[in-house]
C-alpha cells in the first residue's frame, strides 16, 4: 500500500514542482496508485475514489475555468459535509474565483475580496491552510466571519495551491454547518489542491506556447514587410541594402512610429510616412 502522503509528494514534487512535463503521465500514474489505497477504510477508499475521477478530467484544449470547474464538483461530492467548493488564483496581488461549485461559495469568496482579506485570500498569500470552525466565534477576520455568518457560511478551509515552490492560490470549501469540517475532509482537500495546482501549471504552459507561436508569427510577417519594403527602396533609388534599411529607420524615428509599420506603409502606398502615418506622405 502506498501512504496518501507518499502520492501527494509525487503529485506536488515530481508534476508541480520539478518535471512539468509529466503532467500528463503523472495523472496516469497517480490513477495507477490510487488502487494501491484500497485496503477497506472509508477514509483511503474516498481518497482512492478522488483520485479515480480527478485522473479522468480531460486537461486538454479546454478553458481553465471549466476544468476548474469540473474539478471543484468532483471535489464537492467527496466530502459530504462540503456545501461548495471554489478554487481562487492570485494574479498580480489581484485575487479572482477561477472555478466554484456552489453560490455560497462564490459569495464567501467575493465577500473576502471586497474586504481585501479572509481565509481564501490570507492561504493563497501565505501558503498556510487556514481552518474555521465557527464563522460565529472567528476572531482572526471578524467582520468578514460576521457577514459570511450571516449569509449561511459557519465554517471554511482554504489550502493553498503550490506550484513551482510559490503559491498561486487556494482551494477553498465551504459548509452550512459549525465544526464539520475533519482531519478527512482536510486530506481529501489537500489532495484536491495539488491537482488544481497541475491543472493551472498546464493552463499556464498551454498559454505560454500560444504566445510564444503568435510572437514568432509577428515577428516573421515584420521580417518579411521590412524585407519588402527595403526591395522597393532599392529598386527605386539604386541603392544599397543597408542605405535602403537607413531610410526605414530614419522615416520611423520622424514620425515615432514602429519600423514594421512604417514598413508596411511603404509596401502598401509606395510611400514612406513623414509626420505620422494617417497624415500626409511624401514620395522618396
Amino acid at each position: 500500500m502506498v501512504p496518501a502522503a507518499v502520492l501527494r509528494r509525487f503529485l506536488l514534487v515530481t508534476i508541480v514542482g520539478e518535471r512539468p512535463n509529466m503532467w500528463r503521465s503523472g495523472f496516469a500514474a497517480a490513477k495507477q496508485l490510487s488502487a494501491h489505497f484500497e485496503n477497506g477504510k472509508s477514509g483511503m477508499n474516498n481518497v482512492a475514489e478522488l483520485h479515480e475521477s480527478l485522473a479522468r478530467v480531460v486537461l486538454a484544449d479546454r478553458e481553465l475555468d471549466e476544468v476548474l470547474t469540473e474539478i471543484t464538483g468532483i471535489a464537492r461530492r467527496a466530502m459530504p459535509s462540503i456545501d461548495a467548493v471554489s478554487v481562487t488564483l492570485i494574479r498580480s496581488d489581484k485575487p479572482f474565483t477561477a472555478g466554484y461549485d456552489g453560490q455560497m461559495a462564490l459569495d464567501a469568496d467575493e465577500l473576502q475580496y471586497q474586504r481585501g482579506y479572509g481565509p481564501c485570500m490570507d492561504a493563497g498569500r501565505a501558503g498556510q491552510m487556514l481552518l474555521v470552525d465557527d464563522m460565529r466565534s472567528e476572531q482572526r477576520w471578524p467582520d468578514y466571519a460576521q457577514h459570511a455568518a450571516s449569509h449561511g457560511v459557519l465554517s471554511s478551509l482554504s489550502v493553498p495551491l503550490p506550484f513551482q515552490g510559490a503559491t498561486i492560490g487556494a482551494l477553498n470549501t465551504y459548509s452550512a454547518q459549525p465544526r464539520v469540517i475533519d482531519d478527512q475532509d482536510i486530506e481529501l482537500a489537500e489532495e484536491v489542491a495539488a491537482w488544481v495546482a497541475i491543472a493551472v501549471g498546464n493552463a499556464e504552459a498551454a498559454a505560454r506556447t500560444r504566445d510564444d507561436l503568435a510572437q514568432l508569427r509577428t515577428a516573421m510577417m515584420s521580417r518579411a514587410l521590412i524585407e519588402q519594403a527595403k526591395g522597393i527602396l532599392m529598386e527605386r533609388h539604386k541603392i544599397k541594402e543597408d542605405e535602403a534599411f537607413t531610410l526605414l529607420t530614419h522615416a520611423s524615428q520622424r514620425t515615432n512610429a514602429k519600423l514594421r509599420d512604417v514598413a508596411e506603409e511603404l509596401v502598401r502606398t509606395g510611400a514612406l510616412p513623414t509626420r505620422g502615418l494617417a497624415r500626409a506622405h511624401v514620395r522618396l
